[in-house]
């Protein structure tokens, strides 16, 4: 057994979707530190790929390694599939991790590594370099069966590390951010070819990211963990689209939060009168939206209009179904180019909203702009 791969033994193929449950799990590492995790509660659906995201010390690889068994939680209690595994070794509880480094056995060759896990099991070597070479083609590697892990590079070792690791034939694939040393280029590879593992095994994964367009571009549900305590667990657009908290917005890249209130189904805030299109209690609310929801087009002053009139806030306050967009008149005060987007920063009345640019539609510093705000991006949460 290795530190990456922790199945001893054979599992049908519909112990690949096996779930995870977590109840109550608690971790300490002393009486000084606070909690690494406080109670956390978390149902992984069968056969799905979840991303847990959150800042570092949050937590997110000691739940990994909780459910691995290579660390006891202080409390609570792991099952896979129904069955409770708190108490079993790592090489019971058929689950396989695949870290940040690929730890490849170096003296073994590519073939042999994948091998390793059946000839454990008692697999004669034919048969288990014969059932390597299918997981090596899985993950696009075949041709490289021969060669020591130290001529490989970086991304070709992570391949060679997963191979290994689904040969392990696991309930739950674990992945403590494999692809984080990777350039963006490598990554879209990566997530293509777990997309494609998926296509054909479907495992249920569960892996720790920093990333967030990685964990939106691998999973379907995402974890959000912060101080140990879990957050949300939802779908991709919800988290993004419908946090729970404002930590939830913030912690997933939301630069967008207005302090107001609600009142029948408006939010009031010094952004002007905005309608939710959503059931929201009354009472003291933070209005947030991402901002790649949000465009800027240049707005023409009419005759007699200034500047000054026309960075003022003019928001409808109809239902979304009935007007459409929200439409705010603004400046722009600042422009940040990522990459091929362009975010601009504008001026509404008392408030400063983070918006990008139109494609094709440059903007400067000082552009009058009309902010368009789609319905179905606007949420609220509870002030905090």
């Amino acid at each position: 057994m290795t530190s990456e791969t922790m199945s001893g033994e054979s599992a049908s193929p519909e112990s690949m979707t096996s779930a995870i449950t977590l109840t109550a799990v608690t971790k300490t590492y002393s009486a000084a530190s606070p909690a690494a995790l406080q109670g956390v509660n978390l149902d992984i659906l069968p056969g799905t790929s979840t991303a847990i995201v959150g800042p570092s010390g949050s937590g997110k690889s000691t739940i990994l390694r909780i459910i691995a068994g290579l660390e006891d939680a202080n409390g609570g209690r792991v099952r896979l599939a129904g069955r409770d595994v708190t108490t079993l070794l790592p090489e019971d509880r058929g689950i396989a991790m695949v870290f940040q480094r690929p730890l490849l056995f170096p003296h073994l060759t590519v073939l042999d590594n994948v091998a390793f896990a059946d000839r454990a099991a008692g697999l004669s070597r034919a048969q288990a370099r014969k059932r390597a070479r299918k997981h090596l083609e899985l993950v696009h590697m075949a041709e490289f069966g021969g060669r020591s892990p130290h001529s490989l590079s970086g991304g070709q070792q992570q391949r060679v590390a997963v191979a290994r690791a689904l040969a392990a034939k696991p309930s739950v694939l674990l992945l403590d951010e494999p692809f984080s040393a990777l350039d963006s280029g490598l990554k879209g590879d990566m997530h293509a070819m777990i997309a494609e593992i998926r296509e054909a095994v479907n495992p249920t994964i569960l892996f720790v990211t920093h990333d967030r367009d990685e964990a939106s571009a691998m999973a379907e549900r995402i974890v959000v963990l912060e101080n140990g305590q879990l957050l949300q667990h939802d779908t991709v657009d919800h988290v993004f689209h419908r946090p729970a908290s404002l930590a939830v917005a913030r912690l997933l890249g939301g630069k967008n939060a207005f302090e107001g209130t609600i009142e029948n189904g408006v939010h009031h805030s010094g952004l002007g009168a905005v309608a939710i299109d959503a059931d929201v209690e009354p009472g003291p609310a933070t209005l947030v939206f991402r901002h790649e929801a949000v465009t800027s087009t240049l707005r023409q002053p009419t005759s007699g209009t200034d500047a000054a009139a026309l960075a003022t806030r003019h928001a409808d306050a109809a239902a979304c179904q009935r007007s459409g967009p929200r439409a705010l008149h603004g400046i722009v005060t600042a422009t940040v180019q990522r990459g091929p987007r362009r975010e601009v920063i504008v001026r509404v009345a008392d408030a400063e909203v983070h918006t990008e640019a139109a494609p094709g539609r440059p903007l400067a510093v000082g552009d009058l702009v009309t902010v368009s705000l789609p319905c179905e991006a606007l949420w609220a949460v509870p002030r905090q």
